[in-house]
């Protein structure tokens, strides 16, 4: 157990290498899930097209969302973008770099998935292959007189090697080529584009806004951290709460078991019971909940954090009247300082 919690902790303090190695993980698993994926080309002129953008489209689509899901940031940018400015603006830089940071890890899927369809091939060939130029690749005197119903049946089957009945026309392995040379060639250009997008994103882009990425960057780790120390806050108040009220349940129970016994066995007796001690570590566990006593007062708090966060403004509290009449509003007076003597009769 203690080996497991070492490496949560570690998880917890390294949270950002963490994601990294998830989004890692998960663009080996996407490769991994093409290449165990059956692809089954329907050969309809009607259903190619739609097969194959539903192949390059929906995969890429879910990864996406999954990476998102497995960020935990993504709660902590629904609850900054949704809550009452009340006496803290909301900065749209701070969110937009937030939604950016998750944005680019829960990408590296996708691209995978979408890089590897086209390279290989099978997805290009099923979508475009109706429209091979046959009177370049094939026999060019005999596509003139077919139909264009009867055309686009044929080229369609070209997929699928097991039904293809047009070699008279076009040779299969012709067209096969030929496409997945196009899909290869536009695959290696989505890996250069998305690649040099990610150098400009990653690299050049905070050299022009250093300030602003500086700024953004520093509240996106403010608002990150205030959210970890608030759960643990709440965490231990909780821990605390819970077992202060069951130390009083079962005080409250023994004091109610001893005034029965006192009573049974002196009938005759008044039954005084004394107040029951606390035990050492009570006051403690009181110290901890911070006056916070009641369900009522802690639904209270919690509703103004929600509603009214505290102001980024650290030693500018409200004024408060102390002793001396100082409220605080400007520099304290000097204490009026009263020497007494005594003398000895």
């Amino acid at each position: 157990m203690d080996k497991f919690r070492m490496i949560f902790q570690f998880l917890q303090s390294n949270q950002e290498s963490f994601m990294n190695g998830i989004c890692g993980i998960m663009a080996l698993a996407s490769a991994q899930m093409y290449s165990a994926f059956d692809f089954n080309c329907p050969c309809l002129p009607g259903y190619n097209a739609a097969y194959s953008a539903g192949i390059l489209l929906a995969p890429p689509l879910v990864l996406f969302l999954l990476g998102l899901v497995m960020n935990n940031n993504v709660s902590m940018l629904a609850e900054e973008w949704k809550r009452p400015p009340g006496r803290r603006a909301k900065d749209p830089a701070v969110l937009r770099y937030m939604f950016c940071s998750m944005a680019q890890r829960a990408l590296i899927a996708p691209v995978v998935w979408v890089a590897v369809t086209l390279l290989d091939g099978k997805c290009f060939l099923c979508a475009f292959c109706t429209a091979v130029p046959v009177t370049a690749l094939g026999n060019g005197s005999l596509a003139p007189g077919l139909p264009a119903p009867e055309l686009a049946r044929l080229l369609a089957r070209v997929p699928c090697p097991e039904i293809y009945d047009g070699d008279w026309l076009l040779a299969r392995e012709v067209a096969v080529r030929y496409l997945r040379c196009i899909s290869q060639a536009l695959g290696w250009s989505f890996v250069l584009l998305t690649t040099l997008l990610a150098f400009v994103v990653r690299s050049v882009r905070p050299c022009f806004t250093q300030v602003a990425f500086l700024k953004s960057k520093y509240w996106s780790h403010y608002i990150d951290i205030e959210r970890k120390l608030f759960d643990e806050t709440c965490t231990e108040h909780a821990k605390a709460f819970a077992k202060v009220c069951i130390q009083q349940f079962f005080e409250a129970m023994n004091h109610d078991l001893e005034l029965g016994h006192t009573h049974g066995t002196l009938a005759t007796a008044p039954a005084s019971a004394a107040a029951p001690t606390p035990p050492d570590g009570a006051e403690e566990e009181r110290e901890k909940l911070r006056g916070i006593t009641d369900q009522g007062t802690m639904n209270r708090l919690l509703t103004s954090w929600h509603k009214c966060k505290p102001p980024l403004q650290l030693g500018r509290e409200e004024p408060l009247l102390m002793g001396n009449g100082w409220a605080g509003g400007g520099p304290r007076p000097p204490r009026k300082e009263v020497a007494t003597y005594f003398s000895k009769v």
